[in-house]
């Protein structure tokens, strides 16, 4: 029997290659150009927490968008599917991945009409993704834009087109528009809340790793929604160097018409305003190079009670694992004394 050998040279070039990886990393990327985008249509991904309101925010956003002339595409990117949901008063939107599916067993193509849909000026699709257990929704993800791709994607003649992501998933699926530099810019909605602001910090992040590797996607800004004016969200955005673009409040009439797939931003009604200045805040906003924080640095936004900050960690011993004393067992270890 021939036993494989592995020669010096091997983990030389390896650790060669590791050094220059490391040296390369470590080189400050460009700043992130805040010259006006070069494509005619200006993509933008909103990201934030799970139920942290993006939903809401860009489906009013969209719609005041289109009513102020701007040709708008919002596409939902959540495997909720619910952004174009608040959109269409609640009427479900025909998923692109599950139209695709149902077209491909049946041997016939996807069209625009199946999987796009409009109301009041605004263009609207979904991804979707797959049942719970059934699959990856970051590979949804993926297979969703390829299918865009094959109808036209790069063609469309969008003056803004609006991607709603799922910010605490993790998977490159959903990183896919900072990843491939898919977007101009990235736009994250938060409260004054712990987990909206890590997840928010955690966006951030993803930005400055790709920005590293040659990406050229920036951070536009924040979306403070269901702001109760405690400022943690405030005093997170000026922190990490973005702006806050706007601060929806938590309002009760607000939090009622949304959960009756109530559209608010139009123009001329009560919050009106507010989304007008959204709108012209989410479009002129310049990307910018964001300084995402540590969770220590994250922690101190936050009261001290609130978030536990003087909480001690105490080991644990093999005592307590065991539930009995911990046996010193002999080792079989040979020691040799030093010559």
């Amino acid at each position: 029997m021939t036993v494989g050998v592995t020669t010096s040279a091997e983990p030389v070039q390896l650790y060669k290659n590791s050094e220059a990886l490391r040296a390369e990393a470590a080189i400050d990327p460009d700043p992130v150009s805040t010259a006006a985008p070069t494509k005619e249509t200006q993509i933008i991904a909103i990201y934030g927490k799970g139920g942290i309101g993006k939903s809401f925010t860009l489906s009013n956003l969209s719609y005041m968008m289109a009513q102020q002339n701007k040709k708008t595409l919002l596409i939902g990117c959540d495997p909720k599917s619910d952004t174009t949901s608040l959109l269409f008063g609640g009427k479900a939107c025909p998923a692109i991945i599950e139209t695709s599916s149902k077209k491909k067993e049946a041997g016939d193509e996807v069209k625009i009409g199946d999987v796009c849909f409009k109301r009041d000026g605004v263009y609207a699709m979904e991804l979707g993704g797959p049942e719970v257990g059934r699959g990856c929704g970051g590979r949804g993800i993926i297979h969703g834009f390829e299918t865009l791709e094959k109808l036209g994607f790069h063609d469309w003649d969008f003056d803004y087109v609006l991607l709603d992501f799922l910010g605490d998933v993790v998977c490159g699926g959903f990183g896919l528009p900072i990843a491939r530099d898919m977007c101009q810019k990235v736009i994250v909605v938060g409260s004054n809340d712990l987990q909206s602001l890590y997840v928010a910090n955690n966006v951030c992040s993803a930005v400055e790793y790709f920005r590293k590797l040659g990406g050229n996607v920036g951070v536009a800004g924040m979306v403070i929604n269901k702001d109760d004016g405690t400022g943690e969200a405030t005093a997170f955005a000026k922190a990490v160097g973005i702006p806050v673009l706007a601060a929806i409040p938590a309002d009760e009439d607000i939090r009622r018409k949304s959960a009756n797939y109530e559209i608010i931003g139009k123009p001329g009604g009560e919050w009106g305003e507010l989304f007008e200045g959204l709108s012209e805040n989410v479009t002129s906003a310049p990307p910018v190079q964001p300084n995402p924080l540590s969770q220590d640095e994250l922690l101190d936004l936050f009261n001290g009670e609130d978030v536990g900050r003087d909480v001690v960690l105490e080991p644990a011993t093999q005592e307590d694992m065991c539930g009995k004393a911990e046996i010193n067992k002999p080792s079989l270890e040979v020691i040799y004394d030093s010559v």
